[in-house]
Order: structure tokens, then C-alpha cells, then sequence
């Protein structure tokens, strides 16, 4: 699975987000999306995670999870941490408000006993009280020291810590111990409805209390942590993470000895899972497809096989083979024999992986994210915001989301939010603010602009025909060659008219001939200059003039109707450059880039397609603004006020000229929408600040900067003994949960070997 970095990143925890691709698979529908009678916008893909009892999971075993790579720190609010890094420290340090299969922050009972707003006026305060087994891995309780540590090093005011985000924190005014170091009082200077989305991952004092643990010390190594699991090695080369099962854990034992986090690049995870170095991960569509057909495959039964080499050999075929390889004619016999063996070794090897994948499932559901087409509004037309709604307005999101999701067996209804996804309690579609898909009104709003059908060819006429009438108009005398050729055609007009007055009996039917400038196009009749004898005839009314000529010397040609139908204006094409990836694991996003282009061409809008490489979409082109359409997704959230804001805040002018966009890559904006994030964020009803966000969220519809297509599919390759763990959807893993059902028969353990 191709992962095209998208950070949401100031607010909270930098997350990278995939750009995920997506072909044709056909696995049963999910069941249970909807009851009767619910509302399908508001109701949440479960999760499918092969639920089972903790009595029903064995005790011990390794597992093996495939990440794209080792990540480059394990401090979850540095700059370049990924979601390797929240996957592998969601099972090492405490979090104190996870989210559950509904996208709401649930408390964590193991972490504490309570947490709430004790006092709101003057200020407002929240209460922790921590639970009083929890303790580090060294044996220290956690407390209101790593509570403290924590806020200095991410309050912002001390530019020592290399932090990429202090949302929250810098709202904080003090913290203090309460009866005891298990008792932690946090005034904050300004409301906070947030507040829950702090100290979670919570460090220990030993990583935030310096500037040098806490930009280099935990990078690579976690020595104190408080999960049901504890940091064992980091091993960049071999490119694993291994946790050991933490023996001063206090909660539910974790049922694994030991997890292992095993970088594999994408494109080779079919491999991995036929091999059995791995025995969870994400995959794409055509990895999907390779384990449906697997549960299909029929092979060892004397017939040939369903699906692979030698699928297609008749057993016409066949006998003619076996004919050829044991006939008279050696030379054909030594070719047949060798094609023989050739399917011979190709059909073992295609049946040995099916084999082992037959032993995996592909859990499904959609992932806590949505893909958008971004319209960059900095500069040219989508600068006008009539552009940008007409381009919104002609976008069918349901085909879109369709062809991404309904191949999956996914249900595909177009996301009606940017800040919150279906089966959220924020979630409200919003996309009225922008209206339906409606091509009509879509080209009434680029007319309203100045975009108008052919209106680039228009503008160049008059351009010339103005620019000859400045000419006459300033009394330009013409250079010595125009003069004589003036001349020449004053002369050669001369004769015309000679001739033209002795030909004037037999055309006097054909009065259009006679104005300036007119096409004759009539029957062919005896005594007319015929272009061919065809029954049409056209002649250019100058003498001399080429026999189907159809307009006076000097006439530009006529446009296509293709070039007549694109809209333009002051003598421009409107014309996007639409940025998609290259690589082999963004073919979804391809696909749905064809289809926008396809629609914006039926309007008379063009585009451009330029194709980069992953690697360098997101950094040289997303976040650069070298753009005029693009596709990339943000994660939902629980913290919208927090989350959002960066996200869509109108972008302000830098010192030197630039634009300080933040994480707002559309870079369209207003103040109306930064005032009603920031009263949200500030709101302690909860009530009433989601409906501040809904409104929020109407208006940035209406920006039309950022369309949200489709919710994107989530496809996890789970080995069918394993219990708890596949596409989880909203909620976080419970890690001291997940196992085998039965004891591991196969599969390497944490050094990889078998």
C-alpha cells in the first residue's frame, strides 16, 4: 500500500496519510452497516477485527506486523513521526482518552480513575486522577512530575524542543499535585474544549523533562514506558521493532510474548504473507484479490487448476502437448517436453503460495480518513471562487466514490463533512452549503466569471481587428512592401470588377456574392466555378482565389468544435494542472483523477495531468502550492475545534511576501470560518460547540477549496488464527487483547527465523 505523506500536523500528533490504491475485488458486501430505519449518513463501517473473548486467546506466541519501515523516531510529537510511530507507541505508553469504534474519546480505565472539568469560572480546571497501579516500567509511579514535564516541553515557550505542534498545551497556565502525585490539577488560562485530547501518548518525565532526551534521546529508544508491552530493540538493518510482553504491567496481560513490527515496502507483501514472515498487514486490492482467489483454488485433485498457469490448458491442449513431447519429431519433442516442465514448475510454485495464503483473511472496513480533490485558490482561476464552486458543482461524487469503493464491496456514500466522518456524533452533512452536481448552473457560474465557450478564439480576433483599426485610426503609413502590395490588389480588384460587370446578367440571382466579405455557397449550376463538380460550390469572392476556398484572404480558419466548446477568456484557455502520483500503489488515485478530468472536459474546462513520483507529491507539489488540482486525505479526528483549524485557516502574508498557510494547502480561507473554530475550541458545551463546527464546516463547503470524494477503504491481510486485530476502523488497537486462537503453528519469531 502506497503511502503518500499528508501531516495533520500542528494541532496534534503528525500523521502520515495514505493515498490509498484501489482495484477490482470481489469479496462479500460488509453486513450490518445499517439497521432499518437508521439514517445510512450517520451510521459508522464497523469494524472487523475477528472479535473473540480474551479465554478464547491463547497465551504466548509472536506476532509479526508488517509497517512500511522502521520509523525515524519513536517521539510521537516530532516533526518526521509517522504511523509506524503511533502504531508501535500505542502499545508501549499510556493514552489516556483513546478512541472507540464510534470515533469518540473514551476514558482509559487503565491509565485512570477519572478526568474531568472541576471548575469552569474563573478558569477552567480539569481533574485527574490517575489510577494508583500505574507505574513505569522501572517501577515509578506515573504522575503529576510527568504531567509537568510534559506541558514545558510542549507549551511553546521554550524553543529548545524541537515540538511540531503546542495546540492545547499553550493554553495551559499551571499544573499542580493535588492530595498526592496521583492527583493532577491543570488550570487553563483559556477554555479549552479539547482538553481530553492532551497527554496522550503520556511521556515519561526521564524524555520531556530535557531538550536533549527529548530531540534525540527517544528517537530510537524508549527506555520507561507503560504499556501492556516494553521496548526490547530497534534495529534499523534488519528493520525491526520488538516489544516484549511488560511484566510490571497492572492491566489485562497481553496474550503475545512478543510483537514485532516488520518493515516490508508494499509492493512485496504478498511475498511476505506467502512466506510467512508476516502475519498482519496492509495490503492493496490486487494483494486482496491474490487471497480471495487462494480461498478458490483447487489444485493436488488430478484436474487442472481453477486460476494461475496452466488454468487455460484444455485437455485438447493437453493431449496435443503430451502428443508433441513423446512423438517422432525430436526437435518439437525437446521444445514440448521443456514448455511441459516449464507449466509443471510454475503451476508448483502458484500452488504453494495459494497454500499459504489460503490461511489468511482479508478484514475490511474504511479507514478514519477521507480523500478530497484540493483546488489551489493562491493564484489564476481558481483564485475566483466561482471557478472553484463550478468545478464542485460538476464533480459526481457518488460515481467517484463508486468506482473506489463499490469493486471492494464497501458501501460508498460521499463523505458530507470535512471535520467529522459518518457515525461520528459531530458528523452532519454539510454539502448543501455548496449545492448538488449541477453542470447547468456550473456553467453559469464560470459565464458569471468570464469563462465562456470559445471565448479564447473570440478574444484573439478582436485583439487583431482591433489592433488594424488602431492602425487606421493613428494614420499608420504602411512599409514600403504593404504599399506595394496594396497596389497589386488595387489593381488586380480593378479587373475583377471589369469582369465581375460583365458577368452580371448571368449572377444576378446571387446578390450575396456581391457584399464584401460574404461565402457563396450554392447548387452547381451551369456557368458557376464548381469545386469539383460536387453540387456545392465555394469560391472566395477575390479574384484568384483558390476554387474551395470558403473565406476572403486573410480569414483566420475555422476552430474545431472541440476548440469552439473549451471555455476561455481574454484570449486564455481555462486550463488546470491537475498533479496525481506515479506510483504503482496510487492507481486509485489515478483512476479517480480520469474520471474529474473526464467531467471537467464535458463543461469545457481542460487539463493538464502531470505525474510525479510519490515520494515527492506531498513535499514538492501538496505543500509547495505547485498545483491547481490534486488528490490527498485527512484523517477524522476526535478534536475538530483543535484538528480542523490549521487545516482550514485563511492563510496570512508572511515578511517576506510568502504565504503562511500552516497545514491549509488549498490555501483558500476566510476570517468568518478561523472565528468560528476558534469559539468552538473555546466552547465547553459540547452541544454547542459541534453546532459552531457544523457551521464551520457549511462555510468551508461553500469555499469550495477542498471536495471530499469518497471515505477511503481500509484492507488488512490477517492470518485466520489470530483474534482481535484487522481493520479497525475509528478505534484504537487493544494490544493486550490481540492473539492467537490457537497455539502458532507457524510463522518465524521475533529474531525471523522459523
Amino acid at each position: 500500500m502506497s503511502h503518500v505523506g499528508v501531516p495533520r500536523g500542528t494541532a496534534r500528533k503528525r500523521r502520515s496519510v495514505a493515498l490509498l490504491a484501489t482495484g477490482v475485488l470481489t469479496i462479500p458486501v460488509l453486513a450490518g452497516c445499517t439497521s432499518d430505519g437508521e439514517d445510512p449518513t450517520s451510521v459508522a463501517v464497523p469494524q472487523d477485527i475477528a472479535p473473540a473473548s480474551r479465554d478464547r486467546v491463547a497465551d504466548g506466541s509472536t506476532l509479526n506486523w508488517a509497517i512500511d519501515a522502521v520509523p525515524s523516531t519513536l517521539n510521537a510529537f516530532q516533526a518526521d513521526a509517522d504511523g509506524a510511530t503511533t502504531r508501535i507507541t500505542g502499545a508501549l505508553l499510556p493514552s489516556l482518552f483513546p478512541m472507540d469504534a464510534k470515533g469518540e474519546p473514551r476514558l482509559n480505565p487503565d491509565y485512570l480513575e477519572s478526568a474531568k472539568v472541576i471548575e469552569r469560572e474563573p478558569k477552567q480546571v480539569v481533574l485527574y486522577k490517575l489510577n494508583q497501579q500505574a507505574v513505569w516500567s522501572d517501577g515509578r509511579e506515573i504522575g503529576a512530575p510527568d504531567f509537568v514535564a510534559q506541558w514545558r516541553a510542549l507549551s511553546g515557550k521554550d524553543s529548545a524542543f524541537w515540538t511540531a505542534r503546542n495546540a492545547g498545551y499553550e493554553r495551559i497556565e499551571k499544573i499542580e499535585r493535588g492530595k498526592d502525585d496521583l492527583q493532577v490539577r491543570v488550570t487553563f488560562s483559556k477554555p479549552y474544549a479539547d482538553w481530553r485530547s492532551l497527554f496522550s501518548p503520556l511521556y515519561p518525565k526521564e524524555v520531556t523533562g530535557s531538550p536533549g532526551t527529548f530531540n534525540d534521546g527517544a528517537r530510537t529508544t524508549l527506555r520507561n514506558t507503560a504499556g501492556p508491552f516494553r521496548l526490547r530493540s530497534v534495529n534499523k538493518p534488519k528493520g525491526t521493532v520488538v516489544l516484549d510482553r511488560n511484566p510490571r504491567w497492572w492491566g489485562d496481560e497481553a496474550r503475545l510474548d512478543s510483537l514485532v513490527f516488520r518493515a516490508v515496502e508494499p509492493g512485496k507483501r504478498t511475498d511476505a504473507l506467502a512466506e510467512g514472515t508476516v502475519d498482519v498487514a496492509d495490503i492493496d486490492p490486487a494483494t486482496a484479490n491474490s487471497i480471495a482467489l487462494a480461498a478458490r483454488y483447487r489444485g493436488g485433485n488430478g484436474g487442472p487448476p481453477a486460476h494461475g498457469p496452466g488454468a487455460g490448458i484444455t485437455p485438447a491442449a493437453a493431449l496435443r502437448s503430451w502428443a508433441l513431447a513423446h512423438g517422432s519429431d525430436e526437435e518439437a519433442a525437446e521444445t514440448a517436453r521443456a514448455a511441459r516442465e516449464e507449466t509443471r514448475e510454475a503451476v508448483a510454485v502458484y500452488a504453494a503460495e495459494q497454500k499459504s495464503l489460503s490461511g489468511f483473511a482479508v478484514r475490511k472496513s474504511l479507514e478514519p480518513s477521507y480523500t478530497q480533490l484540493a483546488l489551489n485558490g493562491e493564484s489564476g482561476p481558481l483564485s475566483d471562487d466561482r471557478v472553484r464552486r463550478a468545478i464542485a458543482r460538476t464533480l459526481d461524487r457518488q460515481e467517484l466514490a463508486d468506482a473506489v469503493l463499490k469493486p471492494l464491496g464497501l458501501p460508498a456514500k460521499p463523505p458530507g463533512s470535512h471535520l467529522a466522518l459518518a457515525g461520528q456524533p459531530g458528523y452532519k452533512d454539510g454539502s448543501g452549503a455548496l449545492g448538488e452536481r449541477d453542470t447547468k448552473e456550473a456553467q453559469a457560474l464560470l459565464a458569471d466569471a468570464g469563462w465562456t465557450p470559445g471565448g479564447a478564439l473570440r478574444s484573439t480576433r478582436d485583439t487583431k481587428a482591433g489592433s488594424e483599426a488602431e492602425k487606421k485610426d493613428e494614420g499608420e503609413k504602411p512599409a514600403a512592401g504593404e504599399k506595394a502590395a496594396d497596389e497589386d490588389k488595387d489593381e488586380k480588384a480593378e479587373k475583377a470588377g471589369k469582369k465581375d460587370e460583365k458577368a452580371e446578367d448571368t449572377e444576378k440571382d446571387d446578390k450575396a456574392s456581391r457584399e464584401e466579405g460574404e461565402y457563396t455557397v450554392g447548387d452547381d449550376k451551369p456557368g458557376s466555378r464548381s469545386s469539383g463538380g460536387s453540387g456545392v460550390t465555394a469560391q472566395d469572392k477575390q479574384p484568384g482565389g483558390v476554387a474551395g476556398a470558403y473565406a476572403p484572404a486573410g480569414t483566420a480558419a475555422p476552430a474545431p468544435a472541440a476548440v469552439k466548446s473549451r471555455l476561455g477568456k481574454d484570449g486564455k484557455p481555462l486550463s488546470l494542472r491537475f498533479v496525481l502520483p506515479s506510483g504503482p500503489g496510487s492507481q486509485s488515485l489515478r483512476t479517480v483523477g480520469e474520471k474529474i478530468v473526464a467531467m471537467l472536459d464535458s463543461i469545457g474546462i481542460s487539463t493538464q495531468v502531470t505525474k510525479v513520483a510519490d515520494d515527492s507529491y506531498f513535499k514538492d507539489h501538496i505543500a509547495s502550492g505547485d498545483y491547481d488540482l490534486a488528490l490527498y486525505s485527512w484523517p477524522a479526528t476526535a478534536y475538530p475545534a483543535t484538528d480542523g483549524r490549521p487545516i482550514f485557516a485563511k492563510p496570512e502574508p508572511a515578511t517576506d511576501g510568502s504565504l503562511l498557510v500552516a497545514q491549509n494547502y488549498t490555501r483558500v480561507g476566510s476570517d468568518h470560518i478561523d472565528q468560528l473554530f476558534d469559539r468552538a475550541v473555546a466552547e465547553l458545551d459540547a452541544d454547542a460547540s459541534r453546532d459552531l463546527l457544523k457551521q464551520a464546516d457549511a462555510r468551508i463547503w461553500a469555499a469550495a477549496g477542498s471536495i471530499p470524494l469518497y471515505q477511503r477503504p481500509q484492507l488488512v491481510a490477517v492470518d485466520k488464527k489470530l483474534a482481535n486485530i484487522g481493520a479497525f476502523g475509528f478505534a484504537a488497537p487493544r494490544y493486550q487483547d490481540i492473539g492467537f486462537t490457537a497455539r502458532q503453528a507457524a510463522g518465524p519469531p521475533a529474531n525471523g527465523k522459523k
